[in-house]
């Protein structure tokens, strides 16, 4: 394996950064996760759109420019003769003192990573999650808007531990008002009377990347899209629910709070966008 640092490729092992860098003292940074299908990486564009404006949104000044980050992650492919991988791209602000200013970092640093993910075995793409709702809270957008995709990933980090206390693989998480917000590292969708419903952005979610795309591919079907407020009542009476991520991909749950979800199985709509989004995904991208 080759890792991407400040450009260079090296082994993981030369991989290092300071022990002073601000993303690994105080969560300072920013990053993406990415897909490669077929020797595709699905929606690069996208995702390096975010990246750049998460970095603009907390004034991190990222030292290769949009075009000179896309072959970066490109060639980090490349160089590991992956054609299915998971790639990680992280921004720090780099090394500093061991003070808070952003100011004493002069020099960001980029790293990529290359490699396989599995995230959920693949019978639970077939028979689909059982989730619980937790007690963390989801992020103000007025404290720490989780548009920004940073470094800071405690406050999912406290969620997943709830999940793990519990036995559960994944939670759902609210916002202080009660509202369903997403997953640890996923958005959630239901299916309620036809229509496919997604909290919008200023319940504070993270604005993904799959969510965008299965929006899209459920108006080409002709399907109802909206996004709404809603509450776990919500949930518990759903026809269908599922959650999407870069690294779950489409993922039906079954079941919410001990509450079956639908008929206990993962749904029609679920199914067909999930065949959908494979078949999309394993077609379309930018080439490596």
């Amino acid at each position: 394996m080759l890792i991407y640092l400040d450009g260079k490729f090296v082994p993981p092992e030369e991989a290092k950064v300071s022990v002073f860098d601000h993303g690994l003292l105080y969560g300072d940074g920013v990053f993406e996760g990415i897909r490669a299908y077929n020797g595709r990486v699905f929606k690069l564009t996208e995702h390096l759109d975010r990246l750049y404006e998460s970095a603009r949104s907390i004034l991190l000044d990222i030292p290769l420019s949009w075009k000179e980050m896309e072959a970066a992650v490109l060639e980090t492919v490349r160089r590991n003769g992956l054609r299915d991988a998971y790639i990680r791209l992280v921004v720090t602000r780099g090394a500093g003192d061991l003070g808070l200013d952003p100011r004493k970092c002069p020099q960001p640093s980029v790293i990529i990573i290359a490699d396989k993910i599995t995230l959920w075995p693949e019978e639970l793409y077939t028979k689909g999650l059982k989730v619980k709702t937790v007690a963390t809270r989801r992020n103000a957008v007025d404290t720490l808007n989780p548009r920004i995709k940073s470094l800071n990933y405690l406050n999912n980090i406290l969620a997943k531990i709830e999940a793990n206390l519990m036995g559960y693989p994944e939670v759902v998480m609210l916002n202080a008002q009660g509202y369903v917000v997403e997953g640890t590292g996923d958005n959630i969708f239901i299916v309620k009377k036809g229509r496919l419903i997604t909290p919008p952005p200023y319940v504070g979610i993270l604005e993904g990347i799959t969510r965008a795309t299965i929006m899209d591919l459920a108006r080409e079907m002709g399907l109802s899209v909206s996004e709404d407020l809603f509450t776990t009542h919500d949930l518990y009476v759903a026809e269908e629910c599922f959650l999407t991520g870069t690294a779950a991909e489409v993922i039906p749950v079954v079941e919410v709070d001990g509450r079956q979800v639908g008929q206990g199985v993962p749904g029609p709509v679920t199914v067909k966008l999930m065949q959908a989004f494979r078949e999309y995904a394993q077609n379309n991208g930018t080439p490596l």
